[in-house]
């Protein structure tokens, strides 16, 4: 059984409901179990996260965007990973992220996430999909409508609740990236075994 972490904070509920995404995406690969952790807070003992990604073949991050970057309680928990160096070696990583606007800087915290993991030596899969809603034949329904390559991004009104937004596409654009991530974590897998 191959095993997909997605770890993630949500500061308002929008980025959960990414997060749940996700992870419904991983688990729809056969063989594959899916577990949701969260960030609760800055000041949250962050070792029962870690014990957990040790065991994880593949960890995904998510965070809301917060003025341009990974929220502070998300920054937390990646300044209390450096006690997991060497351990997440090898393992696939992804990422998403969630903000109001349809910029709002996204871009900048899917480098932060992707940096973060090149430093445990993760393996990064990015959202393999071309940029949707990019002609007159596209829509706001298309998959990866905001046109995000690094990871999965979505938005969310910042007056509406989480059962408003996000967005049913970029909901599907995050079961795309879950998908992904646990295919290429079996197929890594299977590659190190027969190596």
């Amino acid at each position: 059984m191959t095993s997909v972490a997605i770890v993630y904070h949500s500061g308002y509920g929008h980025t959960h409901e990414q997060a749940k995404a996700v992870a419904a995406g991983a688990a729809s690969v056969p063989g594959v179990k899916a577990e949701l952790l969260r960030v609760e807070n800055a000041a949250q003992d962050f070792a029962p996260i870690l014990a957990r990604l040790e065991k994880a073949d593949a960890i995904i991050f998510g965070s809301p965007t917060y003025m341009g970057s990974a929220s502070a309680a998300f920054k937390a928990f990646m300044e209390a990973s450096s006690k997991a160096m060497g351990k997440w070696n090898n393992k696939i990583a992804a990422g998403f992220t969630n903000s109001a606007s349809q910029n709002g800087d996204k871009l900048n915290s899917l480098v932060q996430l992707a940096i973060f993991a090149a430093q445990h030596g993760m393996v990064w899969v990015n959202l393999g999909l071309p940029s949707g809603n990019s002609s007159t034949k596209g829509s706001v329904e298309d998959l990866n409508r905001l046109g995000s390559f690094l990871g999965a991004m979505a938005q969310s009104p910042a007056d509406a609740g989480a059962d408003v937004g996000p967005s049913s596409s970029d909901k599907k654009t995050a079961e795309h990236l879950g998908r992904r991530t646990a295919e290429a974590a079996k197929q890594w897998n299977a590659a190190l075994i027969d190596a």
